[in-house]
């Protein structure tokens, strides 16, 4: 063999090694969110959707709802695995429980990749820091209070998102001595018919009320429902979200929702889904957690928010 031929042959042997590995192809995708029922979480499939089909026109994306139901997105998981999904995008309804459904997906070659909330061991995760989103709509309760009155808080199904946005407002509350939290535990599920049952009770409970903190925006238009109907008009409401019903609340300036912490849903979904396809195909991300700064949107500065990427 010449040493010509040999060089030919180091030069080919060389260039397949450093040839990359064929990236994975994105064939199908399970979405499970809380609960479709809420604008947010329709807003993230979208996202997921849009992002897929600009990767792979044709990739087949299955959205379910858990309706906040452990159980139930735990068997949605097993679907998915059973289906053999490349990526399973959660919105988990439990902050810790859903661990073991995690892993079994990654047990089976599945890429789990979070938004809006955490779950443990997640491959990648993107959520806005609510604690960040809880504390600007509280100390918009402060601010407009002094630093003096009642308040309330409507709870909401024990996520890491409701967990760290109530914390949020807790820490910002607990400054003012003079801010009396008269309730903080009533979990109202992040819905409308939630807030509107669950304020009725309250208001039924508290015959002065100054301002109310409510985790999201569906449990914030459920709460004003049940105070017009009691006839109940002495306090504001604050909330996150930033959805298009607050938006055009905030704009007309009538509503008792004064101010809400915006998130982008379908932005922080098709992100998500993102950093999912890079871990399918070998890259970790530098961060395993991505935290998107809210913006508390209020009458005075709606008229400059850009909303929600997608809408409802």
């Amino acid at each position: 063999m010449s040493k010509f031929t040999k060089f030919l042959m180091g030069t080919a042997l060389a260039a397949v090694m450093v040839v990359p590995a064929a990236a994975k192809d994105l064939e199908r995708i399970g979405v499970s969110v809380a609960l479709l029922g809420n604008p947010f979480f329709v807003a993230t499939v979208k996202g997921i959707e849009d992002r897929a089909k600009a990767i792979n026109p044709n990739v087949q994306v299955t959205a379910v709802s858990a309706d906040y139901d452990l159980n139930k997105q735990v068997s949605q998981i097993d679907s998915f695995i059973a289906a053999g999904v490349d990526i399973i995008m959660l919105n988990a309804v439990d902050a810790s429980a859903i661990a073991p459904a995690v892993k079994k997906a990654q047990a089976a070659g599945i890429i789990v990749a979070s938004f809006d909330v955490s779950a443990p061991g997640s491959d990648v995760t993107v959520m806005t820091n609510n604690v960040k989103a809880g504390e600007e709509a509280c100390q918009y309760i402060v601010d407009q209070l002094k630093g003096k009155g009642n308040v309330l808080i409507l709870n909401g199904p024990q996520v890491s998102s409701i967990i760290d946005r109530v914390k949020g407002c807790q820490d910002v509350l607990a400054k003012s001595p003079d801010i009396k939290v008269l309730s903080s535990d009533q979990n109202a599920q992040g819905s409308r018919e939630g807030g509107l049952s669950v304020m009725q009770g309250l208001l039924t409970r508290f015959d002065k009320v100054d301002a109310v903190f409510a985790i999201n925006d569906p449990t914030a238009i459920g709460a004003e429902l049940a105070s017009k109907q009691l006839g109940r008009s002495e306090f504001f409401i604050t909330s996150v979200d930033g959805a298009p019903d607050i938006e055009q609340a905030l704009s007309t300036g009538k509503s008792m929702i004064k101010a809400s912490a915006s998130q982008d849903p379908y932005t922080m979904s098709g992100q998500a889904l993102e950093l999912g396809v890079k871990a399918l195909n070998g890259e970790k991300p530098a961060e395993p957690t991505v935290l998107l700064d809210p913006q508390l949107i209020t009458n005075e500065n709606v008229k400059d928010y850009k909303g929600w990427t997608a809408a409802r």
